[in-house]
């Protein structure tokens, strides 16, 4: 019996013999990257529920806290540059979908082109103020661009850990110690949704966006490889981004599955679990760690039913990342951690 081991797989070599390239990806499509609406990142949620009070007071508890709020809005920040990572409007349960900040004002215009898409409207009473724009896919689910938002003063982060391995120990004459509260949440990191036309939303989202597959996952059938998910990051070149910010899965309904907001690291993950526990709250699945993405992960239920997830400890990705196959089954979704339960996969 061997003990379990640790590695760091370069990522041409866990995508080595189901690979494709972006060059193979874009021809597929047949993607006008000219055409496209330049996204530079997911900057905030967006949703209405019945009882501003309550979720305010657990998004609290999940390690926001409140920038601006009003009799029946409320915006919730982290610790980063963005403004708010979660906008909250009192009225009947819905989704109200995913922000992304675009690269210019020109996008905004490109968007407003789109079937259905709202015109530009200024964000007069939003923390940092800025431009934004709604379009929807072909399911109906919003999608907001954001222009023109002042950064924030990005707050004072929690200490980094330092941690004592067994053959290197840089942590000496010092002890850690721990205080119990919610986990501070740095960003948003990723949404996505269900749904039951995977092929039409997935084309619609990576035509219109230079958004790019990080990992398929599929189903055999007659010796083909049909995909049912897809782990999906914002192409910006070069440049480092996260391994997925947004993701879509086939399901037997159409809705939002869950949004994810990052945290510093395990400890602070953990800790905010047990403060999460403490008050009440409904945890769905955590903590454990997956392995597309390979972040630390614990899902909890809000208030009103809706999904959101604290990460830890992901992979980045750029342009020189394959896009790599992944065979679906529920061991493919964590290395560690609960069974995974069926509400999960709802």
């Amino acid at each position: 019996m061997k003990p379990n081991t640790y590695s760091i797989v370069p990522d041409t070599v866990e995508a080595e013999g189901t690979s494709e390239t972006l060059d193979d990806f874009r021809k597929e499509f047949s993607i006008d990257q000219e055409a496209q609406i330049r996204l530079v990142k997911v900057a905030h949620m967006r949703y209405r529920h019945p009882d501003l009070e309550e979720i305010t007071t657990f998004m609290e508890d999940f390690g926001m806290t409140v920038t601006q709020k009003t009799e029946d809005k409320v915006w919730l920040r982290g610790y980063s540059s963005d403004q708010y990572v979660y906008y909250a409007e009192k009225g009947e349960r819905a989704f109200l979908g995913g922000t992304f900040e675009v690269e210019s004002f020109a996008d905004l215009e490109k968007a407003v082109k789109l079937p259905g898409a709202t015109k530009i409207q200024e964000l007069v009473d939003a923390p940092g103020g800025g431009h934004l724009v709604t379009v929807y896919d072909p399911l109906g689910f919003p999608v907001n661009l954001l222009y023109g938002q002042t950064p924030a003063e990005v707050s004072e982060p929690p200490t980094q850990p330092v941690v004592n391995f067994v053959a290197e120990k840089s942590r000496k004459r010092a002890f850690q110690r721990f205080q119990p509260g919610p986990a501070a949440v740095h960003k948003l990191g990723h949404f996505g949704m269900s749904v039951t036309d995977f092929p039409s939303q997935l084309h619609f989202y990576v035509t219109n966006f230079n958004i790019v597959p990080t990992d398929y996952v599929y189903v055999e059938h007659g010796g083909q490889k049909i995909r049912v998910s897809v782990f999906a990051h914002i192409d910006r070149g070069e440049d480092f981004v996260d391994h997925h910010t947004f993701f879509l899965s086939h399901g037997s309904s159409n809705h939002v599955h869950h949004c994810s907001f990052e945290v510093q690291d395990y400890d602070t993950q953990h800790l905010g679990h047990q403060w999460l526990a403490k008050k009440g709250y409904k945890s769905v699945w955590g903590i454990g760690r997956h392995i597309l993405g390979s972040q630390i992960f614990d899902y909890w239920w809000d208030t009103t039913g809706n999904m959101v997830e604290h990460y830890a400890d992901g992979d980045v990705v750029n342009n020189k990342t394959p896009i790599n196959y992944v065979v679906a089954g529920d061991e493919s979704l964590a290395v560690w951690g609960p069974e995974l339960p069926k509400a999960f996969l709802s």
